[in-house]
């Protein structure tokens, strides 16, 4: 059903792949639980709430859906099970707006922020470098100027990694190597996006979880630094999560969003689950819009989130 006209098929096409897994789980789950049956009552509504919560909707925004499908159940007494998977689509679709994920169409950023300052945060292994460098591809392929900050300098390898990445999609990374200050990687790189006039500059940052207090230090002092050449930097704070750890992207979420003010998310690693449903219930839970979803190896497969087409291919009819 996508809007083509901004939404182009291949996107689509990738975008029903990428979560066929989770499709399937949920939609094969939903048609046994309406089997027989010729109206929505409260043995569909137990099983619906166990799909969805074995689906990684989580337990809070799993209970918010049924009660608000509860709620049309009680005005419409004849409501048909076959309208059922049309019903959860509209609910679904009303939480993610009402958490401002909106229905984006390609990779623009704002006219009056240039630079735009992206700072991402994650912890190692959610594939935090990878999605920067995939980034880093879609603005350029959208005609941006982007350059590149090797922030995470805990990690040769998360060094090293940016760089290849910086080769390998044709943008500058600015680098100090291993062992070396973040804050004064973040202080050349926005320097660095001023001074080329780039119209988005994305700095990595290291990804640990298990001294909050640094970690929370230590973006304050990459964010103070990066104010002395932009006010306003960073203009976005993307935290990238592994979808298919389940819950315990949930945890990440939590106490991401305790050490910084996380203002979008970019969930990745989608097509290879059946745990579709954390993106409904993480953005739910902490009121952040989803900005990217992560739903294949290829760089393309880093889409903008669009929740029409995000819920159209989740609930897709096989």
């Amino acid at each position: 059903m996508g809007i083509f006209g901004f939404f182009s098929k291949e996107k689509k096409e990738s975008l029903d792949q990428g979560l066929q897994k989770s499709s399937e789980n949920i939609f094969s789950k939903i048609s046994k639980a309406v089997v027989g049956k010729s109206k929505v009552d409260d043995e569909v509504l137990d099983e619906l709430e166990e799909i969805l919560i074995t689906s990684d909707v989580g337990v809070d925004t799993t209970i918010k859906v049924i009660r608000r499908i509860e709620e049309r159940v009680a005005k419409d007494k004849y409501l048909s099970a076959s309208e059922l998977d049309v019903i959860l689509r509209e609910e679904v679709m009303g939480l993610l707006e009402e958490n401002k994920s909106a229905d984006l169409s390609d990779f623009d950023l704002p006219a009056d922020k240039k630079p735009y300052v992206i700072m991402v945060v994650g912890v190692n292994g959610v594939g935090k470098t990878t999605t920067i460098g995939k980034l880093a591809h879609q603005f350029k392929a959208a005609g941006k100027t982007v350059v590149l900050g090797a922030a995470d300098t805990f990690r040769a390898a998360a060094v090293d990694q940016l760089i290849l990445w910086g080769e390998r999609v044709g943008v500058p990374v600015v680098s100090h190597g291993m062992n070396t200050d973040p804050a004064s990687v973040a202080f050349d790189t926005v320097k660095k996006g001023v001074e080329m006039n780039a119209d988005v500059v994305i700095v990595d940052t290291a990804g640990r979880l298990h001294t909050k207090v640094n970690l929370m230090n230590e973006l304050t002092k990459i964010k103070r630094v990066m104010q002395k050449f932009i006010d306003a930097a960073p203009h976005e704070i993307l935290l990238v999560l592994d979808g298919s750890t389940g819950q315990n992207a949930f945890i990440q979420a939590k106490e991401f969003t305790k050490a910084t003010e996380v203002s979008a998310l970019a969930i990745t690693k989608l097509d290879g689950t059946a745990k579709g449903g954390v993106v409904i219930g993480i953005s739910d839970q902490f009121k952040i819009p989803v900005k990217y979803i992560g739903v294949g190896e290829k760089m393309t497969d880093l889409q903008v989130f669009n929740r029409k087409e995000f819920v159209d291919s989740l609930f897709k009819k096989k």
